[in-house]
């Protein structure tokens, strides 16, 4: 399945040339504004965003902050676009929950690999997230069964019929 990204920026020149770079790997959607990717948002749910601080009536801080505070949203890895280099703002965004940075004016092969990376990343933390979740579910059913167990015939006392047997002998064993 086609990957989309969204390049928020107040600057066509940017918006062309991420397009252009990214548009033959990824399903790319371009917006002047952060108002514009919001009503976007209502429809379409992004893999990532590229997002410019600098805009003028919403910054990339304001939009991050009301993005990372919607629970639909707030899983969506976000990049910063910008010329600034200042470890504050970079300090800023990472405490807002921005995942990268890329300098302006950028780079075809590093923004093409960034973005890579950063898919990767989130798809290999989604697929954990999931495993680990039915690893729990699997955990809570055995644990389920073994307070049964044990609140049916006690710690010490053997079970007496066949099919108790059957799954006492299943659940001591896979407690060890």
């Amino acid at each position: 399945m086609e990957k989309t990204i969204f390049v928020v920026d107040d600057n066509d020149t940017n918006l062309s040339m991420a397009k252009e770079t990214l548009k033959h790997l990824y399903r790319v959607m371009t917006m002047p504004a952060a108002a514009k990717m919001f009503t976007l948002l209502e429809k379409i749910t992004p893999d990532l965003i590229l997002l410019d601080i600098e805009m003028p009536e919403m910054d990339g801080f304001e939009t991050l902050h009301k993005l990372k505070s919607n629970d639909l949203h707030a899983s969506i890895p976000v990049v910063f676009l910008t010329s600034m280099t200042d470890a504050a703002v970079e300090a800023r965004g990472f405490q807002l929950g921005v995942i990268d940075f890329i300098t302006k004016p950028f780079s075809a092969p590093v923004l093409i690999n960034r973005i890579k990376t950063h898919l990767n990343i989130d798809e290999l933390i989604r697929e954990r997230t999931k495993q680990l979740h039915q690893k729990t579910i699997q955990l809570q059913t055995l644990q389920n069964g073994i307070v049964f167990v044990l609140a049916r015939y006690g710690r010490k006392s053997r079970p007496r019929d066949r099919r108790s047997r059957g799954t006492h002998n299943y659940l001591y064993q896979s407690i060890g």
